[in-house]
């Protein structure tokens, strides 16, 4: 039987990074769940669809195909066939995939998926409803986040290293007005679920919160 670890937490908390260290320690598959809603935003921003109009978004599922690979530990996105792991990453998918995510046709359409993966393989998975919707049986949940003003640090640091012009005050605004959609939307808010492990970042580095998960997969898995 699979054993799954979900994680939870706003965005710029470090989930994915602090995921992929505990997946690769324990052998796990990382499942990016975050990807899978891009390459669905993708298909929508190429055939020009209006994920508003309720008919058309229906009839554009049904013509999505996403499926997953592994090529030495990462996951690679397909969409009906074609590998669009580089693609997916653009900024313009990045803002179509934040309105389409909330859509529930989409959340549907990716449930399943996410859960036959979860009961194939030992997994980490992370996102914002994984522990309270996805993986509600998880047998580890964790909710990791970080203080608004360090997740903006971080960004801030991250796109001064790009070359790129940024406002750390600006950069924090745009976080605090995140995590309020996302915590206020009607379609899966993000919330931390009872019984998960509250993990806060904000004054450790990702490879000690890591190591955190670990030793606490390592207990849950022994029992």
């Amino acid at each position: 039987m699979s054993f799954n670890i979900a994680i939870d937490g706003p965005a710029g908390a470090g989930k994915s990074t602090v995921a992929k260290m505990a997946a690769e320690k324990l052998g796990f598959v990382y499942v990016d769940t975050g990807a899978m809603y891009r390459t669905i935003a993708l298909y929508m921003l190429d055939s020009h669809i209006d994920v508003d109009d309720g008919k058309a978004l229906v009839d554009a599922l049904g013509k999505i195909e996403i499926g997953i690979r592994y090529e030495d530990g990462v996951q690679r996105m397909l969409l009906n066939g074609a590998d669009v792991s580089g693609r997916i990453r653009t900024k313009e998918v990045s803002a179509q995939a934040s309105v389409t995510a909330v859509k529930p046709q989409v959340r549907a359409k990716l449930l399943d998926l996410q859960r036959n993966l979860a009961k194939k393989e030992d997994v980490i998975m992370d996102g914002r409803d994984i522990g309270t919707r996805i993986l509600p049986d998880a047998g580890l949940k964790i909710f990791l986040t970080a203080s608004s003003a360090e997740r903006a640090r971080r960004r801030f640091d991250e796109l001064r290293e790009k070359g790129e012009k940024c406002d750390y005050e600006e950069i924090r605004k745009e976080i605090e007005e995140r995590d309020y959609r996302d915590m206020h939307r009607e379609e899966a808010p993000l919330k931390q679920a009872d019984d998960a492990v509250f993990l806060d970042t904000s004054d450790i580095s990702a490879e000690e919160a890591a190591d955190r998960i670990v030793s606490l997969a390592k207990e849950r898995m022994e029992r």
